[in-house]
């Protein structure tokens, strides 16, 4: 379904007229976009663009002008912590995990605010279907783990949170083009089980293969938008993130 055909019922978030400032810099020109139920959005863009002040104000991180509405209720002046608990789950860039805290106790702090407690067991069971190697590395500290295991819990945190949007950015950074393969692979399998992505990422060729619709940005504004597959073929996106 195309973001023009959907009914309000089919949006989980809706970004108007965003804003931020940096040091009295405009970082962010009054950006709009929406995300539907179940699909995969990806912000592409060149270092510096916005993307990550993006996901940083709808997760509450930051303050902004404008509006993001989730689910239909406003975030504005929501806490981070709220928001974590109304249903959005955020893996930053360079994973923000505690390197002092073994792989298991990571992921049992994303369930603090949780009520289901009688779900907890299920769900670190399907993390470490994921992600068999964090059950191998349950009891080892987080900051022992190599770089794409790190990515890997970042995410899995992300998941013990039973977040219904996931905010994912630069979930490939620095890995391997094996693990690359994997972490894209994981992030499909996340949304296949009814999770909705929004996803930044620099590696555009994949980020774009796996999305429903993207965004680009440049210094701060959306300069062009379409399916994932439309932008591809698209030549100024060849040109400038694709090589060509």
């Amino acid at each position: 379904m195309s973001a023009s055909m959907a009914g309000i019922e089919d949006i989980q978030l809706e970004v108007r007229d965003l804003e931020v400032h940096y040091d009295g810099i405009r970082a962010l020109h009054g950006v709009s976009f929406t995300v539907l139920k179940g699909e995969i959005v990806t912000l592409i863009g060149a270092n510096g663009a916005g993307k990550t002040s993006i996901l940083r104000a709808i997760s509450g991180l930051m303050p902004y002008g404008g509006s993001v509405v989730f689910e239909g209720q406003s975030l504005k002046r929501i806490s981070a912590h709220r928001i974590v608990g109304l249903g959005i789950a955020h893996v930053p860039e360079g994973r923000g995990i505690f390197g002092n805290l073994t792989v298991q106790e990571n992921l049992r702090l994303a369930t603090w605010q949780r009520a289901d407690k009688g779900e907890i067991a299920a769900d670190y069971d399907r993390v470490f279907a994921i992600f068999p190697r964090l059950l191998e590395r349950q009891h080892q500290l987080g900051g022992t783990l190599s770089g794409g295991e790190q990515q890997m819990l970042a995410v899995g945190r992300a998941l013990m949170s039973r977040g219904r949007l996931l905010l994912l950015d630069e979930p490939s950074m620095g890995l391997s083009p094996r693990l690359v393969q994997e972490i894209f692979r994981v992030v499909e399998d996340i949304n296949r089980s009814g999770t909705t992505v929004l996803l930044v990422e620099q590696n555009a060729n994949r980020a774009l293969r796996i999305a429903s619709r993207a965004y680009v940005l440049e210094t701060g504004n959306i300069t062009l938008s379409g399916t994932g597959r439309e932008l591809l073929g698209d030549p100024r996106v060849k040109e400038a993130y694709l090589g060509g």
